[in-house]
């Protein structure tokens, strides 16, 4: 495996071994506009397993599978190479694409992966997430189900995304859980009421998407909707949007200045945070930044040679608990309602 210019670390006790920053394809071909340059997305995804990056996620629900067929010709040229993690549990009605419905039933869950594997072209995903969570189905027996594909040589590994931290357990308890992957950032900590320590207790790894808090903790942009094409999904999330977007703005100077003294973008210092957050709860974590950019995941590379003081994590302290305005305009679609 190629290790490159980043460490490596395993996810969970007996999970695969990855690169310490993993890569967020959904952008490539979906949520955040339309991908004006095909081959350079695809040339960021050679360019980041050339810097040690093997850990590349997508999901069935990402452009009712284009994403998954998008990096398929990649996967497949480097099978031995990365770790391919691919989620299931968001049902799109192809008619209205705008409804979204939680399946964690056994005869979806078997329909769901059948398709990814095809779309993908491969024979294994090496780690398979639970997108979101279902609670009308027990836990136990989604991931029982989940198991199943284990024992069949269709998946490798198994992973959560947006569980509570007793949702864990009972998975684990179930059948060992390699990753949960759960909204993890400056502006995001609500994971570490919960899941973030029983993680730590069960050797589970921990990957946070949107670490980068959509783009917005890099300063690219402020008002979503003065600045972001109409197809552009967080138009509709609401710290981006209205007086909230203003307010989370003034929230990036203690960032800047962390940033200045590093001679750093206030991407890497919110990357480097993330990243430090291992040495803090004392668990694996496996960022998984998204760009369709060369210059960019050389840039999220970089960040994991930052390592910031005891003061600077002390400015950046407070800045989650003065964010406004919820992750998603839906929040029922995440874990905070059940923790």
């Amino acid at each position: 495996m190629s290790t490159g210019n980043i460490g490596t670390v395993r996810l969970g006790t007996s999970g695969p071994l990855v690169g310490v920053q993993g890569l967020g394809c959904m952008g490539m071909s979906f949520a955040y506009g339309p991908t004006e340059d095909a081959g350079e997305a695809r040339a960021t995804l050679e360019r980041a397993l050339e810097l040690g990056v093997t850990l590349f996620d997508t999901a069935d629900m990402y452009g009712m599978g284009h994403n998954e067929e998008f990096i398929s010709p990649f996967i497949r040229a480097h099978r031995d190479e990365v770790v391919l993690a691919t989620k299931f549990a968001l049902a799109i009605d192809p008619e209205d694409p705008s409804k979204r419905s939680v399946r964690n039933d056994r005869p979806y869950i078997r329909q769901a992966v059948e398709a990814s594997l095809r779309r993908l072209g491969v024979d294994e995903i090496d780690l398979y997430y639970m997108h979101r969570r279902d609670p009308d189905v027990p836990i136990e027996d989604t991931v029982g189900a989940m198991a199943e594909l284990v024992a069949e040589g269709k998946v490798k590994h198994l992973g959560l995304s947006e569980v509570t931290g007793g949702e864990l357990r009972a998975a684990h308890g179930v059948h060992p859980i390699a990753a949960v992957q759960s909204e993890w950032s400056l502006f995001s900590r609500d994971v570490e009421d919960g899941v973030v320590p029983a993680a730590r207790e069960l050797g589970v790894g921990f990957v946070p998407y949107s670490p980068l808090g959509r783009g917005f903790l890099t300063g690219s942009f402020v008002s979503a909707e003065k600045e972001l094409g109409e197809d552009d999904f967080r138009r509709q999330q609401p710290r981006f949007t209205g007086g909230n977007a203003k307010a989370n703005a003034a929230l990036l100077e203690p960032v800047r200045e962390v940033a200045a003294a590093h001679g750093a973008s206030l991407g890497q210092v919110a990357l480097a945070w993330v990243q430090q957050q291992a040495q803090v709860h004392g668990l694996a974590v496996v960022p998984i930044p998204g760009t369709r950019k060369r210059s960019r995941v050389e840039e999220n590379a970089a960040a994991t040679r930052i390592v910031l003081g005891e003061e600077e994590l002390a400015r950046l302290e407070p800045v989650a608990s003065k964010v406004a305005g919820d992750r998603y305009a839906d929040m029922t679609f995440t874990s905070a309602g059940r923790e």
